[in-house]
């Protein structure tokens, strides 16, 4: 998540982390991943909202839930029922938080109310905590692979080099190879460039690199990106296929596939209807949550992949 931090923070941050040469966050592509992460994540719940509470007002809402946690529902003079990020303070005797805390521009001041009586609170997660951490903990990887895999497509662009003994030789390299380059059949050279064949002394030399294909290639830095892409979506309950599919499986294995990829999306709809059904006793509302998919059911029996991806 961004944070408008200056360079004496920044420095402090870079110091924690090790080795200290490498800093996943501070970069563009940790920013993209991380934003694409988040709105990623948004797609795996259906929130019922009361009707104004559309557009932009929708959009802050899902930010805040899924950033902060929580959001603070009241009812107030100028603008109706509404909601806020705020802050949370206080405690009864299950260690809940008592006090709300709201400041807005658009208001003077800042509002203090009593949770269960003036406000009630919306929450994602038990913890009263976002899932930033998730979507920044994998964008982090899939950010210093992405760096990773833009090396390879440039270092995969040559498969030798070559050292000319003069000049001329060189040029006559260079030349050749603009004509293999262009797709000619066959390159014709003029044999002046090479040596008296008495010195047994080569016109240039290469550089062998030995055999690419043993190397850590794109084609295996792209498996490995789908499988960090893959185990984002089992974390925060996109069903998806196992990276290495059998042809059939029983629907008991599908069960099992899918309850590992919904046991944390589905805690966290619990907790929100959970206590959502306290902020609609207190102001009247409808407010409720679904996974935008649906859960398989059935017993043992054979599954393949295309009746495997209709069920997850």
């Amino acid at each position: 998540m961004y944070a408008p931090l200056n360079y004496e923070q920044i420095n402090t941050l870079a110091a924690q982390y090790h080795p200290s040469s490498v800093n996943a966050y501070n970069n563009k592509t940790f920013v993209f991943w991380e934003r694409a992460l988040f709105q990623r994540a948004l797609s795996i719940m259906k929130i019922d909202l009361p009707a104004d509470w559309t557009g932009g007002i929708r959009d802050l809402f899902y930010y805040c839930l899924f950033t902060l946690g929580f959001v603070i529902v009241f009812d107030h003079r100028d603008y109706g029922k509404t909601f806020q990020p705020g802050g949370l303070s206080g405690y009864d005797w299950y260690y809940r938080p008592t006090k709300a805390i709201v400041t807005n521009p658009a208001i003077p001041g800042s509002l203090e109310m009593t949770i269960g009586k003036e406000c009630g609170i919306l929450k994602l997660t038990p913890d009263y905590r976002g899932i930033r951490d998730i979507t920044e903990y994998y964008a982090e990887k899939l950010s210093t692979l992405d760096n990773a895999i833009n090396m390879s497509l440039i270092n995969n662009k040559f498969a030798f080099i070559l050292g000319a003994k003069n000049k001329a030789a060189g040029e006559a390299l260079k030349k050749v190879l603009d004509l293999i380059n262009e797709g000619n059949p066959a390159v014709v050279y003029d044999r002046k460039i090479m040596d008296d064949a008495n010195s047994k002394d080569s016109p240039f030399q290469t550089w062998d690199q030995g055999n690419l294909k043993e190397r850590y290639l794109t084609t295996d830095q792209l498996a490995d990106f789908r499988t960090i892409l893959h185990n984002f979506d089992t974390e925060i309950g996109i069903p998806t296929l196992p990276i290495e599919k059998k042809e059939r499986m029983i629907t008991s294995e599908a069960g099992a596939l899918e309850a590992d990829a919904t046991s944390r999306s589905k805690v966290w709809i619990e907790t929100f209807n959970s206590s959502a059904k306290e902020v609609n006793e207190l102001f009247d509302l409808n407010i409720r949550a679904t996974l935008t998919f649906k859960s398989s059911e059935g017993g043992d029996k054979d599954v393949s992949e295309t009746e495997l991806d209709r069920t997850l």
